[in-house]
């Protein structure tokens, strides 16, 4: 095949650009045809409207051999090629240059896509520390089936993915992962996931953070583990507060048998801290004196909120519906906050906390009182949420969501905090996000990527029947579903709760090498670089690390 001769090319791109001329980021990605370069391109665009800029070396191309060279696949590989040889890879750089040079420092421009070292080296060269290097990887079978499914009108394509590999360059290009600034998988999540990643590790996303009184939240469907990690943060408060209600419970590891709690906060036997019910707690009387009694709980160390709302017989038949429609707990927590909102003119009666002659000795200060007193005192306090973000009644995938708001704010707001008392937020996530599963018909709720047990027995070397014995509600005792970690969740979270501090628990599902971890460095490699990419996304550091559910499996990284 004939191409046009190249013009001659400078030297140019061996000369750095002066900073004036430059963009605030330049992206350059990499990777194989039908990695989801363009579509990662196009993502950034759309997010980060007006302040990205995406070029295609396609076009380049076009620019310099005309129209017959870019609609054909086959023409494209081999005038690359040439350019390729005739300039060491710097033709790209050289079009590149003038490309960007009307684009103001604010902008972000994405280069898609290189395809060898030489191209890279180039730019790299020419921008500085300015250039950040993504490279997609994806499984070669998922390459096939995305080529065999590809639509393009104004390109025509070769006959297999096969044929597309005929060419060394195109061959070649997964060597780029090794020079990388990060690599993305995108087989294994969705472009909306990979935008999340890449969006992260680019910094476009902002950092915003709250100071005063410690806050632990869930940043999935609960089910974090946010028990044990509670229970490991509780000996260093003075204060331990819990907000929510009986549909949450949060079990925390103890000889000779782990314990669950439904109402008090779950570092109540790991240390000798005072506790608080917030105003907003929706209680079942019986259960909060069944683990008063079991926790040898007096009234000197626990106070209930004289308003805390009292559930009755007739809030859990009116739930009994939403058990199979939902997934719901039925505990009767959303009819009776329903109650409470109704009740407002004395009909339907409210039974609030201070209507309970058993809760009297409890409900003798308002949580105000006692936080007042506490921060008088300069007491450490720790608030502790229930349930999940995903489950948020506002935020959260409606109707499949819980009854309360169970972001920091609504915590915050149930306790009697204001958020100026914060100080840190500890968000609590699993490895694999799990739901509850739906007797019957019904529909727990939207999960990204719905996988089995037997995919995380597989990875994590776990026999099945202890996941399965293991992943049943503590409320309920009912199934759970699971589904592979899922970023956009996470950065919803992250943007609602605004974390100082993330605690990732269930690493051991992760594989069979973090069961066993002690430190930080014995986690398995590739857990370690997933830490990293939760904290690009979460903008907070993974300060706890579960590594299983025993006396010893908490990995601690804080430096508070």
């Amino acid at each position: 095949m004939n191409f046009p001769a190249n013009r001659s090319h400078s030297l140019v791109c061996l000369i750095p650009l002066k900073r004036r001329c430059m963009p605030r980021k330049i992206v350059i990605l990499s990777g194989s045809v039908g990695a989801g370069k363009t579509t990662l391109a196009e993502n950034l665009v759309k997010r980060f409207n007006g302040n990205a800029k995406h070029f295609k070396t396609r076009y380049f191309l076009k620019k310099r051999g005309g129209p017959s060279v870019a609609s054909d696949r086959a023409a494209l590989q081999a005038y690359g090629e040439q350019l390729d040889r005739q300039t060491r890879g710097r033709w790209v750089c050289e079009d590149f240059i003038e490309a960007v040079k009307p684009f103001p420092e604010s902008a972000v421009v994405i280069l898609d896509a290189l395809r060898m070292r030489g191209q890279v080296d180039a730019i790299r060269q020419a921008f500085g520390q300015q250039v950040f290097h993504i490279h997609l990887k994806t499984n070669i079978e998922v390459l096939r089936e995305r080529y065999r499914n590809r639509r393009a009108d104004d390109i025509r394509e070769l006959s297999s993915y096969d044929a597309v590999l005929a060419n060394k360059t195109e061959r070649n290009v997964t060597r780029l992962e090794k020079i990388a600034d990060v690599v993305i998988e995108t087989d294994r999540y969705t472009a909306l996931d990979v935008l999340i990643r890449a969006a992260s590790h680019l910094g476009l996303f902002g950092r915003e953070y709250l100071r005063l009184v410690d806050v632990l939240v869930g940043g999935q469907y609960g089910s974090e583990g946010k028990g044990q990690v509670a229970a490991y943060l509780s000996p260093e408060y003075q204060l331990l507060v819990r907000v929510g209600g009986p549909n949450a419970g949060h079990k925390v590891w103890e000889r000779p048998q782990p314990y669950s709690f439904h109402q008090l906060p779950s570092g109540t036997r790991k240390c000798a801290a005072h506790l608080l019910i917030g105003a907003g707690a929706v209680i079942n009387v019986k259960t909060i004196l069944k683990e008063i009694a079991e926790c040898d709980v007096d009234p000197k160390r626990l106070a209930i909120d004289p308003q805390a709302m009292i559930i009755t017989a007739g809030d859990l038949k009116k739930e009994a519906h939403l058990i199979a429609s939902i997934g719901s707990t039925g505990q009767g927590v959303g009819a009776a906050t329903a109650r409470r909102i109704m009740g407002r003119s004395g009909k339907p009666k409210v039974l609030l906390a201070r209507d309970i002659p058993e809760l009297k000795p409890f409900t003798t200060r308002s949580a105000r009182e006692v936080l007042e007193d506490a921060y008088d005192r300069r007491w450490r306090v720790l608030l502790e949420g229930t349930q999940g973000t995903g489950l948020s009644l506002f935020h959260g995938r409606y109707p499949h969501v819980t009854s309360r708001d169970t972001t920091v704010a609504g915590c915050l707001a149930e306790a009697g905090i204001s958020p100026s008392r914060v100080q840190r937020v500890v968000m609590v996530c699993r490895s694999y996000p799990i739901r509850v599963q739906s007797p019957k018909d019904g529909d727990s709720g939207y999960m990204s990527q719905p996988i089995t047990w037997g995919d995380i027995s597989g990875r994590s070397k776990i026999p099945l029947e202890e996941l399965l014995k293991a992943e049943r509600t503590t409320t309920t005792n009912r199934e759970r579903r699971v589904a592979e970690f899922d970023w956009d969740l996470l950065r919803l979270a992250a943007t609602l709760n605004a974390p100082t501090d993330v605690a990732l628990s269930f690493v051991d599902y992760m594989s069979p090498v973090n069961a066993k971890a002690k430190r930080f460095e014995q986690l398995a490699p590739e857990t370690i670089r997933f830490i990293e990419e939760v904290e690009k996304v979460a903008s907070a550091p993974v300060t706890l690390v579960s590594t299983g559910f025993n006396e010893r499996s908490v990995i601690d990284r804080r430096m508070w």
